[in-house]
């Protein structure tokens, strides 16, 4: 008995063992003196340009047969466009890789119609970081916090209804009854900033990393900085930002708190990489595995560290879980959080 079961055991260890040398030969021979695309949703100016710029320069590295690997970008509708493209049209051939947007659940639960993917069926590689999102206004817009945005009205920059830019103001509208008016169709993160700037808009929603890379003078100046945070979104607060309210903790509702709590996905999924649908199987482990070896890396810390980039990764298997998880939000709070985005009309 004890023989047999030995026996079994080695069988199935061989056959583990098997598989993975069979996995690694393959991706051997898919990327050895190939190209290796990422697909991004946004422009080069911001965080999502920035970060596959620096995985570019690495991934090649760890990657069985070290394939050259380059960036594509295809901005539009706040990285749906390219979501959409990579669900749909992308070669799946596990030579090319989609950057999702960190509000690609959000878009799944709140726009069904509207989107050609599911979320379910994208193979996450891993991330290089999560950040909150910071919905930040400008001070001399003459508003004092939350209780101040309930009776103001100011124009505020986005770049598409999917992006975090257009949800967490609009969500803050239905939520906490803010008067934000949301201007989309601003190119990128950096030309939504610079409107703030020159005045055309009086603030946005930005990650957190992406404000402290791109715009750090505007927060440095502790009582005078040219930006007054009124919220994050995310699971737990930014260690910079331990008195700026979640927006989790500000709804009232279990069904607002849970509508708070699908932007919060946001930062779990952060910037990384995912086959799209109908990839290779067998190249999966090789490139999760690939994909952890690069982002653990001293080297790839440290040029993260140079360019002003985080590096709090996560694993594949970890970020399938809780968009999995996520995906099946209660219908209720789906249909709450719909309605509190875009169930009002502009003005």
């Amino acid at each position: 008995m004890k023989k047999a079961l030995i026996s079994a055991v080695a069988a199935t260890a061989a056959l583990a063992i098997g598989a993975t040398t069979g996995n690694a030969q393959d991706a051997m021979k898919t990327y050895k003196d190939r190209t290796v695309t990422i697909l991004v949703g946004y422009g080069a100016g911001g965080t999502y340009g920035q970060t596959s710029l620096l995985i570019a320069r690495h991934f090649g590295k760890t990657i069985p047969g070290n394939p050259t690997v380059i960036v594509q970008h295809m901005p539009g509708a706040g990285g749906l466009k390219a979501t959409n493209y990579a669900a749909k049209v992308m070669p799946k051939n596990g030579k090319n890789v989609l950057m999702p947007p960190e509000m690609t659940v959000v878009s799944q639960l709140l726009r069904p119609k509207k989107i050609k993917f599911n979320a379910k069926q994208f193979t996450w590689l891993g991330r290089v970081f999560g950040a909150n999102q910071v919905m930040a206004i400008r001070r001399d817009a003459g508003v004092v916090g939350i209780a101040g945005m309930k009776k103001k009205s100011l124009v505020v920059a986005s770049t598409g209804t999917g992006s975090p830019t257009f949800l967490v103001p609009a969500m803050m509208n239905g939520i906490l009854k803010t008067k934000f008016r949301i201007v989309t169709g601003y190119k990128g993160s950096a030309n939504s900033s610079l409107s703030v700037e020159q005045g055309e808009t009086f603030g946005m929603s930005n990650s957190w990393v992406s404000w402290k890379k791109n715009r750090p003078q505007w927060w440095n100046k502790p009582g005078k900085n040219f930006l007054i945070g009124l919220v994050q979104v995310g699971y737990n607060k930014e260690p910079d930002l331990p008195n700026l309210p979640l927006l989790t903790d500000l709804a009232k509702s279990p069904d607002d708190k849970a509508a708070a709590a699908m932007l919060s996905t946001a930062a779990v999924i952060g910037r990384g990489l995912a086959f799209p649908p109908g990839a290779p199987t067998g190249l999966v482990k090789p490139m999760q595995d690939a994909f952890w070896k690069m982002v653990t890396s001293s080297t790839f810390k440290a040029d993260a560290k140079k360019r002003g980039l985080p590096v709090t990764p996560l694993r594949g298997p970890e970020i399938q879980k809780i968009v999995n998880d996520s995906l099946g939000m209660a219908p209720s709070a789906v249909k709450k959080a719909r309605a509190h985005i875009f169930g009002r009309k502009k003005k």
